[in-house]
């Protein structure tokens, strides 16, 4: 007889094995499943960590380097007085070779922050300097219907001179101006040129608005014009390079104290930083003492007042006879 295999299956299990299992659709629980809520919560005290972490520490930068090489980061910026910059400017540019007329350049970083949630709006300002750095002159509009209001205006300078007839021509854009003025009687005729003009249009508290026609005209086709750009910086050129360092000094603190003007002295200086710059040059952070202009502090002011007044009138003691 042969011996059995050891593979040897079972008569009818193959049969059994072929028969799929029956499984019910219809699940035996009466209830729905508890909602998982293990990840959320995971996920929550997850961020709570992250959040009561502390910031990590950073070692306070050092402030002077040893060394004429060095990184950048790991120090602070070193600024520079005024006049010790306007000196370095020039010495920059006799190093390198570069043109010695281009221009000057200020960035100014301003902290437009009041009270609470209150801010200073962006503005432009137009200012005389002190020492003129070009010999372009502005392009001056004059609005006025009368005439011997428009023959001052064009012999004192004026590019363009007219009443209503100009309305139609700007909003066309076919007559541009680099700034527009005008005489009281002609402003409720204007009217429809206030949201073309913008911050150009003319205004009493822009000197862009009176009956002095010379005065305007002298102010507008020699000023400066500087505008506000991001919300906080103002990008300016205020001098030549070949220019005296008195001279771009003198312009600068011009510009730097016009900009004070738009915040009140209560708050805190509204200029930040202050960097100077020439065409060709890096950006040289300037020290801000002596640049922004001094302002007393009420009580301060009080004192000196009362100091004065008990100099002026000395109390006399009673003699006694």
């Amino acid at each position: 007889a042969l011996a059995p295999r050891c593979g040897w299956v079972l008569p009818g299990l193959e049969q059994r094995l072929v028969v799929p299992a029956v499984v019910s659709l219809v699940s035996a629980r009466p209830y729905a499943a508890a909602a998982k809520t293990a990840k959320k919560d995971a996920q929550r005290s997850r961020q709570e960590k992250v959040k009561e972490k502390p910031p990590p520490r950073r070692r306070p930068l050092m402030s002077k380097p040893m060394d004429d090489v060095y990184l950048t980061w790991l120090y602070r910026r070193p600024s520079y007085q005024l006049e010790q910059a306007v000196g370095m400017l020039k010495r920059f540019q006799e190093l390198d070779f570069t043109h010695p007329k281009q221009f000057v350049y200020i960035n100014v970083f301003l902290d437009m922050a009041l009270q609470k949630k209150k801010k200073v709006d962006p503005f432009s300002s137009s200012v005389t300097l002190p020492h003129r750095f070009t010999d372009e002159v502005n392009k001056v509009l004059v609005f006025t219907e009368n005439e011997q209001e428009a023959e001052v205006a064009r012999e004192h300078g004026a590019a363009i001179v007219g009443g209503v007839e100009l309305i139609k021509w700007i909003l066309e854009d076919e007559i541009q101006a680099d700034f527009y003025v005008a005489v009281p009687a002609i402003m409720p005729k204007l009217i429809p040129l206030r949201n073309k003009l913008r911050r150009k249009y003319p205004a009493t508290r822009r000197n862009s608005l009176g009956t002095d026609i010379p005065k305007m005209l002298q102010f507008f086709r020699e000023c400066h014009e500087y505008t506000v750009e991001d919300e906080s910086i103002i990008k300016t050129r205020i001098a030549r390079l070949d220019m005296p360092a008195e001279h771009i000094i003198a312009n600068l603190k011009t510009i730097i104290h016009d900009i004070c003007t738009f915040k009140p002295s209560n708050f805190d200086p509204i200029v930040r930083r202050l960097v100077i710059r020439s065409s060709t040059s890096e950006g040289l952070l300037l020290n801000l003492d002596g640049i922004l202009p001094q302002v007393e502090k009420a009580e301060e002011k009080e004192e000196e007042n009362a100091v004065e007044d008990e100099q002026k009138n000395p109390v006399q003691g009673s003699v006694s006879t």
